[in-house]
């Protein structure tokens, strides 16, 4: 199989050809390795191989199931291969080996995937960048100078360069969202509950972060979400199982027009590009085209409280991480054992209390009501996916001279002057990706649209919001939207030029 007919596949029709006998899964796995000899080495999208291990698995494969043969690679967080390093993007656990599969890799595995390794993330996926130190930045393959975002910029470049057609994610304040906006690719953050968690965790960070996907296609996405679907009677949240087929459903047209509800200003009042007030009225000329109403509006919610009782779970939930690494490893840990913004969540969380933490979870809540009401007028309510277009490699780094500087406050700090140094140290990642944790704390599905790419030839997703449970209305207009003038999708990217 030759690169240009390995490119121009999804997973699904990849499938397809298997079920077929048109192609054979060593020929998908020979594709795949080749693609990421030749584009990793500049990317650096896949920081742990499994590939001799996936050409064995493939004999064993039976070419019946939902995707049969077609490669994949995970998150290198929460997504465990048993006897497979995971590193989490830490240099304190280069040495951990999984003992089990997840969860979510056993759907996966029983859906038929071969998964080729694991892709880079930042260190315990805190950052909307990916730029790790024990394994180095991940570039993007529109362009190698610029980031593909984070949590999940190893997945992204690693479909948005071919290797894969689809790859797995997670989602914790814009993980797969803010990468397929930067990357070109289709986003779908579920509800939450929706996907598989654990072994040994009923929740991850409080019920913010889900585990998925990201995809070039539609399709794939849907019948990623057909596979993964779930109830756990162990896990801490639960969502109904939508009864029909997402792949099949999504190409249902809406029995009736649409209210939609948009905004382009930045919920922490930080400013907004050009480029993605453009992408939203891209957006929003369609549909009015198409027959449905939209207007201008916002729910109300406070963004920048939100985005400050975020922060403050993320410290509570870092101390917990560090107090959990220290009973393994039998000692302390130090500011060299830790990047500068886990050592500053984990300081902070030695000092919140449990009120603290009860009332910011609280506050979670209250946005989730705003949201449910808002939802009562509006079938979807939509923004820009990030602010600006991808930032350049580096430019998110705290240089060691800034990193001293910000040790230095916070040690010297009180509690709530802690909480206001880490929302300081985010805010300029924030002010890239302001739009997405809404999604993450009130539980909604949301998705991320590639329909707008900069004039310098930058992507920029539109991020599309519905009511929990709602995922299939989002995929309705994600497949009609891919099937108009309005998708960019990979025009554009060098890697997928004829």
């Amino acid at each position: 199989m030759d690169s240009r007919t390995y490119l121009s596949m999804d997973a699904t029709q990849m499938a397809e050809q298997i079920r077929k006998r048109q192609i054979t899964m060593s020929e998908l796995v020979h594709a795949a390795v080749k693609q990421l000899e030749k584009v990793n080495p500049l990317l650096n999208a896949v920081v742990h191989d499994r590939i001799e291990n996936a050409k064995n698995e493939a004999d064993f494969i039976d070419d019946s199931m939902a995707f049969s043969g077609v490669p994949f690679l995970l998150k290198n967080i929460s997504q465990a291969v048993k006897d497979e390093p995971l590193t989490s993007g830490s240099k304190l656990m280069q040495n951990v080996i999984s003992g089990h599969d997840s969860h979510l890799v056993k759907k996966l595995r029983n859906a038929g995937f071969l998964f080729l390794g694991h892709t880079n993330t930042p260190e315990f996926a805190l950052k909307n960048i990916t730029e790790p130190v024990v394994h180095g930045p991940t570039r993007n393959p529109w362009n190698a100078a610029f980031s593909p975002g984070g949590s999940s910029g190893g997945a992204a470049a690693a479909v948005a360069s071919g290797i894969v057609p689809m790859a797995g994610a997670s989602d914790g304040g814009g993980s797969i969202r803010i990468p397929a906006s930067f990357s070109g690719l289709f986003g779908l953050k579920p509800t939450r509950g929706r996907t598989p968690v654990g072994p040994g965790a009923g929740r991850a960070w409080q019920g913010a972060a889900i585990d998925f996907a990201l995809s070039r296609t539609v399709r794939d996405s849907a019948a990623m979400l057909d596979i993964l679907q779930v109830i756990q009677p162990a896990a801490a949240f639960q969502t109904p199982l939508f009864p029909g087929t997402y792949a099949e459903y999504m190409k249902q047209p809406f029995d009736k027009p649409l209210r939609i509800a948009y905004t382009t200003a930045s919920p922490v009042c930080t400013p907004v590009s050009q480029d993605a007030k453009m992408a939203v009225e891209k957006l929003i000329n369609w549909l009015e085209s198409e027959g449905h109403f939209v207007e201008e509006q916002e729910p109300g919610v406070d963004g920048t409280k939100l985005m400050s009782d975020y922060y403050l779970m993320n410290s509570g939930e870092m101390s917990n991480v560090v107090q959990q690494l220290e009973g393994s490893l039998g000692r302390k840990l130090t500011e060299n054992d830790l990047e500068i913004e886990s050592w500053m969540l984990n300081e902070a969380g030695k000092t919140v209390s449990a009120a603290e933490f009860s009332a910011s979870l609280a506050s979670w809540d209250t946005a989730a009501e705003k949201m449910a009401v808002f939802h009562e007028t509006y079938d979807f309510y939509i923004t820009p996916s990030t602010a600006y277009t991808a930032p350049e490699v580096g430019e998110l780094t705290y240089s060691m001279e800034e990193q001293e500087r910000l040790r230095g406050k916070m040690l010297e700090a009180d509690s709530s002057e802690q909480q206001q140094l880490i929302y300081d140290m985010f805010l300029p990642s924030l002010t890239y990706t302001p739009y997405t944790q809404l999604a993450n704390l009130t539980g909604q599905p949301a998705m991320s649209l590639p329909i707008y790419v900069s004039d310098k030839n930058m992507p920029l997703g539109v991020q599309v919001m519905a009511s929990k449970g709602e995922e299939y209305r989002l995929l309705q207009l994600a497949w009609q939207a891919e099937q108009s003038g309005i998708w960019q999708g990979m025009q554009g990217n060098p890697y997928f030029e004829v």
